[in-house]
């Protein structure tokens, strides 16, 4: 996975010297390739940066390799840049220049999914960084989120775990708690029976590609001595999780996230109950990438170092992208820090900045 991250990765001159981001996607031969589901979007984005340098921060607290340290400075410079003064973020940039997508509707300053993984981002890097530009720029986007109201739930979830973040970090910029509960009432009147939706327009079993209430009310419960949220997101769990793992993901269509996003909160619903039954479902979920899926075949080619862009029913993309890979990373976290150890000093930097 470190290895298709860096094929995909390029320098950023406008952002800084250090500044890196992160193709969105791959064709077979992994040459990149511009994303246009919605019309030019560009060529990387923050949404695939930020989440990369989650991922890296825990390479380098793990391992302290220098390597390591490099990736979460430039992939920081990165997620820097595209902050507007006014504390929004764009998302995309429009080539290797780094020429910011202002006017795209997947690009366009303070986008919901974009500030959100950019402020969780930097949550996550104050704690691997000493970089006063982070506090800096939290000042300035976090009440972009603290403000902002009709938030979707699987979005409310990732601003939910920014704000865990700040009550661990002992923020007092706002009342973190307060704002944390107020959220996680908002995920949960937003379902289906037991089942927790993505949104209120959702029907039947909601999409997985980002979908973390269960995990994030599970934290919350625990951090603010909230039953009623644990039992939430227990309920949902229990509906949600068993056939779905047990069927191997056996869907029209999966995707890296949507595994990646399972395990998220199975693992912390084991942490926070210690039912050693979403222990299991974790494990079952992330053998997915090694061919525990309809297609019985690995979407993670740990000899290429590449993680597939999912199945359509049981045919395993050509693809391999940016999102696909950092996500693939944080489901097999163990992996990545094994794989990180045994590269050399230079062995996980792209060819661009090395």
């Amino acid at each position: 996975m470190l290895r298709q991250i860096a094929r995909l990765t390029r320098s950023v001159p406008s952002a800084g010297p250090r500044a890196l981001a992160i193709a969105v996607y791959g064709d077979g031969a992994d040459v990149t390739v511009e994303a246009r589901e919605a019309g030019h979007e560009g060529v990387a984005c923050v949404d695939d940066a930020a989440r990369a340098l989650e991922l890296y921060c825990d390479v380098w607290d793990d391992t302290r390799l220098p390597w390591a340290h490099r990736w979460c400075n430039g992939l920081l410079d990165f997620v820097l840049y595209m902050q507007e003064p006014d504390g929004r973020w764009l998302n995309f940039i429009l080539d290797w220049d780094g020429t910011p997508n202002r006017t795209g509707r997947t690009s366009v300053a303070g986008g919901s999914f974009w500030q959100s993984r950019a402020l969780l981002s930097l949550t996550r890097a104050s704690r691997s960084l000493d970089d006063d530009r982070i506090d800096a720029a939290l000042a300035r986007g976090l009440p972009h989120i603290v403000n902002a109201a009709g938030v979707a739930p699987d979005v409310r979830a990732l601003q939910a775990a920014a704000a865990l973040a700040m009550i661990e970090r002992g923020d007092d910029r706002h009342p973190w708690r307060e704002v944390l509960a107020g959220w996680c009432e908002e995920m949960m009147i937003c379902r289906i029976g037991d089942v927790l939706m993505n949104a209120p327009a959702e029907r039947g079993q909601p999409h997985l590609w980002g979908h973390i209430q269960e995990g994030i009310l599970a934290a919350a419960g625990a951090c603010l001595d909230r039953a009623d949220f644990i039992a939430a997101a227990l309920r949902s769990a229990d509906r949600l999780y068993p056939d779905l793992v047990g069927s191997s993901f056996d869907l029209p269509r999966t995707q890296p996230y949507d595994v990646s996003s399972t395990i998220y909160s199975l693992t912390r619903l084991a942490a926070v109950t210690g039912r050693t039954d979403f222990a299991g479902l974790a494990a079952d979920a992330r053998a997915w990438f090694d061919g525990r899926n309809p297609g019985h075949e690995a979407v993670y080619d740990r000899k290429a170092g590449r993680v597939a862009d999912g199945l359509d029913g049981n045919r395993i993309s050509t693809r391999s992208g940016a999102e696909s890979n950092i996500v693939g990373g944080q489901a097999l976290l163990d992996d990545v820090i094994s794989l990180a150890v045994s590269l050399p000093n230079e062995g996980a930097l792209p060819a661009s900045v090395s």
